[in-house]
């Protein structure tokens, strides 16, 4: 009968597994559904570049959206991405080279030619136009500009014209504008016309006779309103002008902090040049916050398609540093050789202060850049900031310094080690608080960048006052 209700029970653990398995394969399936290059796709196409099937690489890479062909192609391997590329031709859309990494569209275009690559830019909006061109060589740059219909190189060296990463390289030229005195009527009439059938827009633009931005309407507004009704009477006024030389860092922030999804671009006189999508702002967050990590981390630019020479280079030089605040830290570690030779345990117990310190440091300093980088500190929040997170430090100082105190104690059974742990624990808990917010206001003072150079500062200042004060107390009260 035991054995019996065993197996019974195991059965029915076993079809419960079996339930929880089919239900995450659902719920895989059901995410696959919503994007188009699902795992069946990829394989049915690297299996066709593999046999070297033109035709039927075409048939299955038409019906992606531009995202999944970009992502297919950031995915394969870099022969099979070129072997693509060449099978596709003029059948790859031309969009997915907007949602390219840098390093992989530059594969690509490199495999495609100048002269392909100026075939598809007229099928762009010029932002990313401008974008795809403003990465490559001053000569190719050239010979894309010459194969351009004119129309379309105007636009394009204008927006070249603007500083890097700045409003006015980043923004569409393709606007919709109308006059003040148009009804509604009108200008529902007129966004119909063809002109307008290709161009994606969420704001009209109304603009005075010098073509200076005196409102704006949004398109649901437009719509619900009667046809007889003046543009001036539903226009909305209280707008935000984005300059054409503001970083594109500042217009990110502006979109964030307003919730907005489209806003007017300016030149020096004040009059419509262009406008920037909330499709842009994303790219820039995530371009941003990319670069603030890579910085954090001391690993420069490099992904997982750069070269071994190019991922050595992009982290030897911060490891190169590293190793000097290291020496240092081991410099301070000599001055007290015999009181180390003397208690074997503080050897042991010194790691525990350096890393709780570090980890301290690099929690803070996380948030002190990300908070800068949002421009959420200002001259009158540091004070309070800085005074908040020491608030945090002294607290969890306490703590951790109880706790380092209490297993010390256990561990060596010496009151003293124990006493000395607990000073040291909380005397760099407290300065890991106060230079992870003091060091990026600092650097922010400096015209430095925080995110690049906080780190190397953190790990030297919390490893050498770990040590220093750990061993300096150690050899004050316990070396008779």
């Amino acid at each position: 009968m035991v054995s019996e209700n065993t197996d019974l029970r195991r059965a029915s653990e076993l079809r419960a597994e079996a339930a929880d398995a089919l239900d995450r394969r659902d719920d895989s399936n059901r995410l696959a559904a919503l994007y188009g290059l699902t795992p069946k796709v990829e394989s049915a196409i690297v299996a066709a570049i593999r046999e070297g099937a033109e035709d039927r690489c075409r048939a299955l890479v038409a019906p992606l959206h531009p995202a999944d062909q970009a992502d297919l192609l950031e995915r394969l391997p870099k022969p099979q991405s070129a072997a693509l590329v060449r099978m596709l031709g003029d059948g790859l859309d031309a969009e997915a080279l907007a949602y390219l990494g840098e390093t992989t569209r530059d594969e690509i275009v490199d495999v495609m030619g100048m002269a392909a690559l100026a075939r598809q830019l007229p099928d762009l909006d010029t932002d990313d136009a401008v974008n795809i061109i403003e990465e490559l060589e001053q000569d190719e740059i050239d010979d894309v500009l010459a194969a351009l219909p004119a129309e379309d190189r105007v636009l394009v060296e204008e927006g070249l014209a603007y500083p890097d990463d700045s409003a006015g390289r980043m923004m569409q030229r393709e606007i919709v504008t109308v006059p003040s005195f148009w009804t509604v009527g009108q200008t529902i009439d007129f966004l119909r016309s063809s002109e307008f059938s290709d161009t994606e827009f969420y704001l009209i633009f109304v603009v005075d006779p010098a073509r200076n931005p005196i409102g704006e309407v949004g398109l649901g507004r437009l719509l619900c309103t009667p046809r007889p009704r003046r543009i001036s009477e539903i226009m909305e006024g209280d707008f935000r002008k984005i300059p054409a030389d503001m970083d594109q860092e500042e217009v990110s922030i502006l979109f964030r902090r307003y919730g907005m999804v489209s806003a007017p671009v300016v030149d020096e006189h004040g009059r419509l040049i262009g406008m920037i999508t909330i499709d842009d702002i994303i790219d820039v967050i995530d371009e941003e916050a990319e670069e603030d990590l890579m910085a954090l981390a001391g690993v420069g630019e490099s992904n997982v398609r750069s070269s071994l020479l190019e991922t050595i280079q992009g982290r030897s030089s911060w490891l190169l540093i590293n190793l000097l605040t290291a020496i240092l830290a081991s410099a301070v570690i000599g001055l007290f050789d015999a009181t180390i030779e003397r208690i074997v345990a503080l050897a042991v117990l010194m790691p525990i202060v350096a890393s709780m310190g570090g980890n301290a440091g690099t929690q803070t300093v996380t948030v002190a850049v990300r908070a800068l980088a949002l421009r959420q500190i200002d001259r009158d929040a540091a004070a309070s900031f800085v005074r908040r997170e020491l608030a945090v430090a002294v607290l969890n100082g306490i703590l951790f310094a109880a706790l380092a105190a209490g297993i010390s104690f256990l561990w060596f059974r010496d009151p003293d080690i124990a006493a000395v742990m607990a000073v040291a624990m909380f005397a760099n808990m407290v300065v890991a608080g106060l230079s992870g917010t003091l060091v990026p206001l600092g650097l922010v003072r400096a015209g430095v960048d925080p995110a690049v150079a906080s780190s190397v500062f953190i790990t030297t200042i919390t490893d050498v006052v770990g040590f220093f004060v750990f061993l300096g107390l150690a050899a004050l009260y316990l070396i008779q």
